[in-house]
């Protein structure tokens, strides 16, 4: 095993977080104590690589000039690193923010190691989620094993010790879905107590579904006074449920999810759910179905109900669509967590060359987002873990969505398209700012979504460059259209403009973390403007000044 004791940080190194997961280990699971301490180097590497990276790209401190050597340069100002200069990613931090906000970022990168390192140690083990399309989905979710492709945190668990995670992780394969009943005054939205398996509701209560693990550890604990006035009741049995990616989702026997309030850090979000997503989405599947009707290449994985306990977002439900009816025979779903890992795969059935299947899918992702926020000014968040595109023999065929609550509705352009949607009060989901609803578009989907696309097809002979002067030029196909069409030529000129701007927003994941805030962009420079050689200006970026 590599010394993890090197760093110049202590206590909360990753040192400390894995000695008592192992403690806990040896208690639980002691198969699994000797393949979590050999997983441990390559945990912490990941994690690692991915903060350097951020590190890098958002220009924080003296990271720069800290660091010499090779790095892999990438659109939109991304640089890869193979190695990192310390077993321990806390180390990789400089010395001048490693206080305040600084203290609770290491906290998070210890978490992350530890987690991925228990990933890496079941690996495999977990068992098959099921029959159909949605548990074949799930089953290739569980590849992406290091979760977000960008965060660092992607594998914190904040909230859960290391029996949680051993029970309620993706790679346990299992979960169970607990009940709780609302009096009825207190309960806002629909009521979802029909789900098979669900206890009956008392008389005056309606019953409601929660993960397990949140109805024992937060509802049972959180909220003494409802319960003890009777406004809250914990109610025996469970459901048995597949967790995906997402955690918070879960998979349901008869193929449909429920998305549950799940008060744990993940990244960088707190994974309860707010009154107004449960609202909201019934409301915006309704809209998006409507607006959607003549995309004949995407579906909608529609949320049909939700609900909540009135004033909390601890107890929140909403019940999605799943994929089974929706797709047709030799069609397969790959989940967009797992589409880098998987396309080699794809391009020998497509039989044609990278650059052409990346043309290919482009088209059928980009042109349908950028309609909606040009018509509209609706930005769908379409980063890879939202998509779920289909393939016939390689060939991208349909994209399938899900997932509303991250989008951003521009009100202005709604209303200018004659579109009200009755939104719960204040949603945080409106805005009245093009920045703001571009940006969510732009980051997700050019970014976190093709970006990695982009760096996976370069694995098989793409140019870098080449790739995005493909993208563009699908870009500027997709605009065509909207420009020629008086009643959004405006719009079309201005979006287009923007997204092919020199410089566009990035979503500054290690920043977030630092200011304890929302979400926070900086400009990056844009692989789409500079058309000739989108790369030209990070050739060398561990030696720029």
């Amino acid at each position: 095993m590599t010394d993890l004791s090197v760093c110049a940080y202590s206590p909360g190194t990753v040192r400390d977080a894995a000695a008592h997961a192992e403690t806990h280990l040896a208690v639980l699971a002691p198969h699994l104590r000797a393949p979590f301490r050999d997983a441990l180097p390559t945990a912490a590497a990941a994690v690692g690589r991915r903060l350097l990276g951020a590190l890098w790209r958002e220009d924080i401190a003296d990271t720069r000039s800290r660091y010499g050597g090779t790095g892999h340069p990438h659109a939109f100002d991304r640089v890869d690193f193979d190695t990192v200069p310390a077993d321990d990613p806390i180390a990789l931090l400089p010395h001048s923010i490693v206080d305040g906000r600084g203290w609770t970022l290491a906290a998070e990168l210890a978490n992350a190691v530890t987690n991925l390192a228990i990933a890496y140690a079941r690996r495999d083990t977990a068992p098959a989620p099921g029959d159909g399309p949605d548990a074949a989905a799930v089953a290739l979710e569980r590849l992406a094993i290091d979760g977000h492709n960008l965060h660092p945190c992607g594998r914190t668990r904040i909230g859960w010790d290391v029996d949680d995670v051993l029970a309620h992780d993706l790679e346990a394969g299992a979960t169970r879905i607990g009940f709780v009943a609302v009096r009825r005054d207190a309960h806002v939205g629909d009521d979802l107590g029909f789900l098979d398996g669900a206890p009956p509701a008392p008389p005056g209560y309606v019953v409601q579904p929660v993960h397990a693990w949140q109805r024992d550890a937060v509802l049972a604990r959180r909220y003494p006074d409802l319960l003890r006035d009777g406004t809250l009741r914990i109610l025996d049995g469970t459901l048995p449920a597949v967790p995906t990616a997402a955690l918070r989702t879960l998979l349901l026997p008869g193929g449909d999810y429920l998305k549950l309030s799940l008060d744990i850090q993940v990244t960088s979000t707190r994974r309860s759910i707010s009154v107004a997503s449960t609202r909201n989405g019934p409301v915006l599947s309704a809209l998006l179905t409507r607006l959607l009707a003549g995309e004949e290449r995407v579906v909608l994985l529609a949320e049909t109900a939700g609900a909540a306990l009135g004033g909390s977002r601890d107890a929140s439900a909403i019940l999605r669509d799943g994929l089974a009816g929706h797709l047709t025979p030799g069609e397969r779903v790959i989940p967009g967590g797992a589409l880098p890992l998987v396309v080699g795969d794809l391009l020998r059935e497509y039989g044609g060359s990278p650059l052409d299947f990346l043309t290919d899918y482009a088209r059928l992702v980009l042109p349908p987002l950028l309609r909606l926020a040009t018509r509209y000014g609706i930005a769908l968040e379409a980063h890879l873990q939202n998509c779920l595109p289909t393939f016939i023999a390689g060939t991208p065929h349909r994209l399938v969505l899900r997932d509303l609550a991250g989008m951003r509705l521009h009100r202005p352009r709604l209303a200018a398209a004659g579109i009200e949607p009755a939104l719960w009060p204040g949603s945080v989901i409106g805005t009245d700012d093009l920045y703001t609803m571009r940006a969510k578009l732009g980051y997700t989907a050019f970014q976190a979504h093709l970006g990695e696309l982009v760096i996976a097809l370069g694995s098989h002979g793409l140019d870098e460059a080449t790739a995005w002067r493909a993208v563009r030029e699908v870009v500027d196909e997709a605009y065509d259209p909207l420009r020629a069409d008086p009643t959004t030529a405006r719009a079309a000129d201005a979006d287009h403009a923007a997204f092919t701007a020199p410089r566009v927003p990035h979503k500054a994941l290690v920043r977030m973390r630092l200011t304890g805030g929302g979400d926070v962009y900086l400009p990056v420079q844009n692989p789409l403007h500079a058309v000739q050689n989108p790369l030209h200006t990070v050739r060398n970026p561990l030696h720029a000044p």
